[in-house]
């Protein structure tokens, strides 16, 4: 192997140092040109499969079901799927998915209250939000280069790639959580010898408005608990004096109060008992157990949901420990590890729950890249490098093998993306190993941006066997009437009712399906095969002929099993 030395006088290592200077120079010109990249690069992770992406079950299309039952009823107060209360999170991103899809009606998009990706626009501004708030809040430890690319690290980890797709809370929770603790962090390097901007106030107080009405008290949770950390630091919280609380609770209680009065009045309380009594507390007893999960599962999880720049992050980790002193460790660390720990502990576990913590990661890791501790020259560092390209050549064998068995396809069209994301990671660790650590983050970056591509655009589409729900819209639609009412026996997602209509039949079993079919009219009955022999002697006693119109075939990734389903018509 050459050495290092030899390695930087290669005519190919001067010239790809002389690119990647000339690029950071290029961006750290100006916020916005630096903020145009980000925006960019943003866009090129989140879009490709956003239309295309069918309702994710379960909770997407449960958020989005109620955001359209909003629009359909005229009631913005009260949270319903169907006729169940939802009474698990506030109403802020209800309202931000209805604003939305009606933003679309206005313009004349079709079928917008059944076209999934409007109700994802607050997702995806909630994710470009967090690309640039990241940079903001860096900005207050770093250089615009090096800001830049902390942010670029946010944009282009898998976790905010998925979230940024999916028409729920947590891509906006993650926004309002950066924005504050960016507020926090100025306050915090203030220490009262300035006063803070009243636009940095502002922006601090927004944002725990707006995630209060988002989620609840998680924005409180993630900055109060950095800002106890801090103050005990110091030894006097007299620092947070900077963020003016008196106004700031004011302008909090303005706009969060009016909704939560209203909810108590229409739900006589309900709303709170359901929402802090089983939804937050079950999460930190032992009431639900579907995403039960052991304390470490998020260490774990981290090197993927946070590639590509996880095994960066690890390495840099033995250093923020040690000079935890230095403001801009010591602000990473509040942020992150006390609240880690608290979500360790809890037993409900899922991936995106630490999301709002991965830009103080982001930021502390290119803190320690500047300074020179990171690097080949890092015990161990050259093994957990190797997580580069770890995650793509996995992922693009696992998405071949996956076509492959449920639809009997390969993704060809998107091979060729999936081998240049391959290809572009494994340069990546090269050049880590020779101490080119921008030059290696940068390709591990748009490794991640070609493979969102890949991944999301072409190999997703082709999966059509976990398009379950919209198969059987399409399958009813065949049916031959017009408008057909719709029941389901055995398969109950929530995304085929989001397609199917509000008003879809959930059948308990087969005499109330055969009870359904004879109602008259035209009817439209799913019947898994399960429940089919029990469905046929039940209709055969109502005295009820349905016409088999297709069978349905796929892989139901909640239950992670193969489905048949029988689609059964009454025609009038």
């Amino acid at each position: 192997m050459p050495s290092l030395a030899v390695a930087d006088r290669s005519p190919l290592v001067r010239e790809h140092r002389s690119l990647v200077a000339r690029l950071f120079a290029f961006l750290e010109r100006s916020h916005g040109r630096a903020c145009a990249a980000l925006v960019a690069l943003a866009l090129v992770c989140f879009l490709p499969g956003f239309v295309s992406l069918q309702p994710m079950d379960r909770d997407e299309p449960r958020f989005a079901q109620a955001s359209k039952q909003m629009l359909e009823t005229g009631d913005f107060v009260d949270i319903r799927f169907q006729s169940e209360a939802r009474h698990k999170k506030p109403v802020g991103i209800y309202w931000l998915q209805s604003a939305a899809v009606g933003a679309a009606e206005g313009l004349g998009a079709h079928n917008a209250r059944t076209t999934i990706a409007f109700y994802r626009v607050p997702s995806l501004v909630g994710a470009l939000a967090t690309v640039l708030l990241t940079y903001w809040a860096a900005l207050a430890f770093l250089t615009r280069r090096d800001a830049f690319l902390a942010a670029a690290f946010t944009a282009a980890s898998l976790i905010l790639m998925v979230e940024a797709r999916l028409a729920k809370t947590d891509a906006v929770l993650t926004a309002c959580s950066v924005a504050a603790m960016g507020g926090l962090a100025r306050a915090y390097l203030a220490r009262g010898a300035a006063r803070l901007p009243t636009g940095t106030v502002l922006v601090f107080w927004a944002a725990v408005a707006l995630g209060i009405l988002v989620k609840g008290p998680m924005v409180v949770v993630f900055a109060g608990v950095a800002a106890v950390v801090l103050s005990v630091r110091e030894r006097s919280p007299r620092w947070l004096l900077a963020l003016r609380p008196g106004l700031g609770l004011a302008l909090t209680a303005v706009i969060v109060a009016p909704w939560f009065v209203a909810i108590a009045s229409k739900t006589g309380g309900a709303f709170y008992a359901e929402a802090v009594g089983h939804d937050m507390l079950g999460k930190v007893g032992t009431a639900q157990t579907y995403h039960w999960a052991p304390p470490g599962f998020y260490f774990i999880a981290f090197f993927a949901t946070f590639w590509p720049a996880a095994a960066l992050a690890a390495i840099a980790a033995p250093t923020v420990w040690t000079k935890r002193r230095d403001d801009v460790y010591a602000f990473a660390l509040a942020w992150t590890v006390p609240t880690w720990l608290i979500l360790e502990a809890v037993p409900t576990k899922l991936p995106h729950y630490t999301m709002p913590l991965l830009p103080a990661i982001a930021i502390a890791t290119v803190a320690a890249m500047t300074r020179g501790d990171v690097g080949p020259h890092r015990w161990g560092a050259k093994p957990v490098a190797l997580l580069m390209p770890f995650i793509p050549i996995g992922l693009t064998a696992a998405l071949a093998y996956a076509t492959w068995t449920l639809d009997g396809t390969v993704p060809l069209a998107a091979l060729p993306l999936l081998l240049v994301a391959c290809i572009l990671s494994v340069m990546a660790y090269r050049l880590f190993g020779r101490g080119e650590i921008s030059g290696a983050a940068l390709a591990n970056v748009a490794a991640a941006a070609v493979l969102a591509v890949g991944v999301f655009g072409f190999v997703q589409p082709v999966l059509q066997s976990l398009k379950l729900s919209p198969r059987l819209v399409q399958a009813a639609q065949a049916a031959g009437c017009p408008e057909p009412q719709i029941g389901t026996l055995g398969y109950r997602e929530p995304s085929l009712v989001f397609l199917a209509g509000t008003g879809m039949a959930m059948l308990d079993d087969a005499r109330g399906a055969a009870r359904f079919l004879a109602s008259g009219g035209c009817r439209v009955a799913f019947v898994e095969r399960s429940f089919e022999t029990d469905f046929k002697d039940a209709v055969a006693k109502a005295g009820v002929r349905p016409s088999l119109g297709s069978r349905v075939a796929g892989f139901n990734i909640n239950g992670g099993r193969r489905v048949d389903i029988g689609t059964y018509v009454v025609r009038p």
